[in-house]
């Protein structure tokens, strides 16, 4: 089986941290996003991934194959940005037309256990929502899906897809890509995977329901805070550092330098950080942040941020230095 992951977008909603660093190579509660995603699906049998590049790919491409050296990856470049259907679409060069293919957003952290994989039809995951206008949404009879629809503007259904597709044949999913693009079948000007998906039951394709529970967004500066919260409730580990009080749960590697300080609850330290006279809660701190005589709630510092002051709620990408 084949695992697609389109990583090309620009991760406009997180800058400045996506100025300098994809989006999926953001660290979260210890791991970028990305690593939540392959270490989810790696063990799973015969796993290859397919990764669709854009924005700052070559970034992405170096850190999967340096830390995962034995793991089959396939990289792809999407230079022309024409929606999530097409992006999916390059892959059919690396595909077989019998193979299985699962498609994961990169952006998203899922809490599931994939169980539907050995479901013997096509699956596309889902979740109830309260606002579905803001997703693609399924409407579902008995045990199958019979409609998608990208974004309604009236109530037909709160399924909300949550950005896990299983396909049992790739060969279906890339003749309904290539009628809708061959048919300029459009949705706000681009190419839409659920339009193909709709395709595919337009010509008979059976899909079933997965229930998910566990979605969590990564793709704004609140959401990637609440992820990282989401995460660390999660660990049992236990930090004891001298003149340092931790609350736990946070991330902290061993080689942090933290004095007279009170650290969390729900806070991830990059590693190598050196942090002095603060206190830091529902924070996340990429590497080698210097942090002094800060009190920090509800932040995101990029790596080698540097912040001296007061008590401020920060968002301030790689390499920042700021002082009050």
């Amino acid at each position: 089986m084949k695992v697609i992951i389109p990583v090309a977008g620009i991760g406009s909603r997180l800058r400045p941290h996506t100025h300098t660093v994809p989006k999926v190579l953001i660290h979260i509660a210890g791991k970028p996003i990305i690593s939540y995603i392959i270490d989810k699906l790696k063990d799973r049998g015969e796993m290859e991934f397919v990764l669709i590049l854009g924005y700052l790919g070559d970034k992405i491409r170096e850190y999967l194959l340096a830390t995962y050296p034995d793991q089959k990856f396939h990289f792809i470049d999407q230079v022309e940005r024409k929606g999530l259907g097409h992006a999916i679409y390059l892959a059919k060069d690396v595909m077989e037309a019998d193979e299985e293919v699962l498609i994961v957003l990169g952006d998203t952290i899922f809490d599931t256990d994939y169980k539907f994989l050995k479901e013997n039809r096509s699956v596309l995951a889902v979740k109830k929502v309260e606002d579905p206008r803001r997703f693609g949404v399924a409407v579902t009879k008995g045990e199958s899906i019979v409609k998608l629809v990208e974004k309604p503007a009236e109530f037909i259904s709160d399924l909300a897809l949550v950005g896990i597709y299983y396909i049992m044949k790739w060969s279906r999913l890339q003749h309904s890509i290539e009628h809708i693009m061959e048919n300029d079948i459009k949705t706000r000007g681009e190419y839409q995977l659920t339009d193909a998906l709709q395709q595919m039951i337009n010509d008979g394709e059976d899909f079933g329901v997965a229930f998910t529970e566990g979605w969590y967004d990564c793709g704004k500066p609140e959401t990637l805070l609440s992820t990282n919260k989401f995460l660390l409730s999660k660990s049992t580990e236990v930090h004891s550092l001298k003149s340092v009080i931790v609350i736990p749960p946070c991330y902290i590697p061993e080689d942090t330098d933290i004095q007279d300080s009170v650290i969390g609850p729900y806070v991830s330290v990059g590693s190598g950080s050196i942090i002095r006279s603060s206190i830091i809660k529902n924070s996340i701190l990429d590497r080698k942040s210097e942090i002094y005589n800060m009190n920090l709630d509800n932040s995101i510092l990029g790596k080698n941020a540097w912040v001296k002051g007061h008590s401020r709620q920060l968002n301030i990408g790689d390499s920042s230095e700021v002082e009050f």
